[in-house]
């Protein structure tokens, strides 16, 4: 029932591919919730994936790239996007080292692992990792627009809702539409 309850992965090092849909996913949440644009949603999932590939043991879990994630994030998003990331523990402190194993209290919240909210962003097929290691103001120095994407939170409550009544995932990616309206595959 807990593995239902929050992914596990064993092993030290994260695997890219692993990192890869994680990073997606938790991105696609924060997005979801926090009312992130486009611009933003793209950096969030570099700033996710660049974490998930720099964790190799249970001291980076909360050590160096956490921190520096957070600096990272603290340039992308809003002052509220921010304090409301900071707020979500699923958000802020997205991965803990138990047992020999990585879990992901993502899932605690979003149980459907199935189910985005958005579609992919850009820089899912292109980015394969490393901002984070080139320059501790790589998104300090980056013009990106804070604005907040037309969702409105009624449109996101009401999603989240609907989300956490849809129960375990079906076949293929779902992305829920406005209203949370549900479709398979990729938009």
């Amino acid at each position: 029932m807990a593995m239902m309850m929050a992914m596990s992965i064993s092993a030290n090092a994260m695997s890219y591919s692993v990192a890869r849909n994680e990073a997606l996913f938790l991105s696609d949440k924060m997005a979801y919730e926090l009312g992130l644009n486009g611009a933003q949603y793209d950096a969030v999932y570099e700033i996710n994936l660049d974490y998930l590939m720099s964790m190799n043991g249970q001291g980076d879990v909360f050590g160096i790239w956490w921190s520096r994630r957070n600096s990272d994030l603290s340039y992308v998003l809003s002052a509220w996007q921010y304090n409301k990331y900071m707020a979500c523990s699923y958000f802020y402190r997205p991965l803990v080292w138990n047992a020999g194993k990585w879990q992901f209290g993502i899932y605690r919240h979003y149980s459907n692992r199935g189910l985005f909210y958005m579609s992919r962003p850009a820089a899912y097929a292109s980015y394969k990792g490393g901002n984070n290691h080139r320059s501790d103001r790589y998104y300090a120095d980056r013009r990106i627009s804070k604005s907040v994407a037309k969702a409105s939170v009624a449109d996101s409550h009401s999603m989240h809702a609907n989300s956490r009544l849809s129960g375990r995932a079906r076949s293929g990616r779902q992305v829920a539409g406005r209203g949370g309206v549900v479709s398979s595959g990729r938009r």
